[in-house]
């Protein structure tokens, strides 16, 4: 039987039984796991030929969610009020009739501004004001406020970067590694450095039939970036994991992910949590659940964080994190006490029987029986 490498506590004996079942059903299957309880790593394991011990490689829009716990603090420090007017932080949002559209509205989905007609390039991503300013001229693609709400595949860490920038006068970038990833010595960047770059292993994608038609200027068109071109390759490119676009350009192991996360709720390594609980219940707290306009299947969010839900059942009620388009997954669950990290070097389906969620039941399972 194919065996994983690194390191088990022993009552997660079988959390590793079943990683490496996985291994051994596909030989190219190659993945990072990592879980952290009540401040301990509890599970490091790596696996397969294509990821090692200190590898990295892209995580998509588990960017978002990592960007998000940044913008946590800028909540918590009390530079940002959720119930605000967008555009009393940043006045050119107001066009269109978006005037009163608030904070809490845009980072939970709900404002109706998935993307461009046109599309962005790639490396648009690297200029921030230019993307924003085309953000900000845009007319909702609903009626924010109605209830309807659409993930914002592409767009929402510009949202969560303009407003740390028209904010703090910071990127968020750096608010994220100044104040979260050095002090916790953490393996997920939002933006690589060229020091580290050597760590870097490009994600894997297989070959696949041409999908079927859809139309590119629908909502899930423009949402999916189609005119422009699919951006799935974003962290491929050097000068844009460098630059570290937080709607889907970081980088990370998935020790590194599990580590901002339970930084966030436990702590780790007598480094105290980042986060106070009030924060936590404010930014964690789901403000939408049904049909996703966009996915056109079921979703529930919190201020950006996706939030655990039968579709995509990763952790209890109080659990917060976010998936990526490869399938890799962070979250934090204060219920259970995790930080939780998972990536894999191919894009795989996050579906309802995803890898992340079944190894993430198995932790659950282990922790309601000890």
């Amino acid at each position: 039987m194919t065996s994983s490498q690194g390191f088990t506590a022993e009552k997660f004996a079988p959390v590793r039984e079943l990683f490496d079942a996985m291994l051994d059903a596909d030989p190219a299957y190659s993945a990072q796991l990592a879980v952290y309880v009540g401040g301990e790593k509890a599970i490091d394991l790596v696996g397969g030929p294509n990821s090692s011990v200190d590898s990295v490689t892209g995580v998509f829009s588990c960017s978002k969610g990592v960007a998000a716990l940044a913008f946590s603090l800028l909540v918590q420090d009390g530079h940002v009020d959720l119930d605000a007017p967008v555009a009393s932080y940043w006045p050119e949002f107001a066009q269109q009739g978006k005037g009163a559209v608030t904070v809490r509205q845009l980072l939970s989905h709900q404002a109706g501004l998935v993307g461009v007609q046109g599309g962005f390039a790639m490396e648009e991503y690297n200029d921030l004001p230019a993307v924003a300013d085309r953000l900000a001229a845009l007319a909702p693609m609903w009626r924010p406020g109605s209830g309807i709400f659409g993930y914002h595949a592409l767009t929402m860490g510009v949202f969560l970067e303009e407003l740390c920038r028209r904010t703090t006068g910071e990127r968020l970038q750096d608010v994220y590694n100044r104040r979260i990833r050095v002090p916790l010595d953490a393996g997920m960047f939002l933006g690589l450095p060229e020091s580290e770059d050597h760590r870097y292993r490009p994600v894997l994608f297989d070959e696949e039939p041409a999908p079927a038609f859809f139309d590119p200027f629908s909502i899930a068109g423009v949402s999916g970036n189609v005119q422009a071109g699919n951006l799935l390759g974003m962290p491929n490119v050097r000068s844009v994991r460098a630059e570290g676009s937080t709607s889907g350009a970081g980088v990370g192991s998935a020790d590194g992910l599990a580590r901002v996360y339970a930084g966030a709720i436990t702590g780790v390594d007598g480094v105290p949590a980042y986060l106070t609980p009030e924060t936590i219940a404010l930014m964690a707290e789901e403000q939408v659940w049904g049909l996703d306009r966009v996915f056109c299947d079921t979703s529930a969010f919190a201020i950006t964080f996706m939030k655990s839900h039968p579709r995509m059942d990763f952790g209890s009620a109080q659990a917060f994190g976010h998936e990526g388009a490869n399938a890799a997954m962070g979250y934090a669950d204060p219920m259970y006490g995790v930080g939780f990290g998972y990536v894999p070097a191919k894009n795989e389906e996050g579906t309802t029987t995803g890898r992340a969620l079944q190894l993430s039941a198995a932790v659950r399972t282990v922790l309601l029986s000890s």
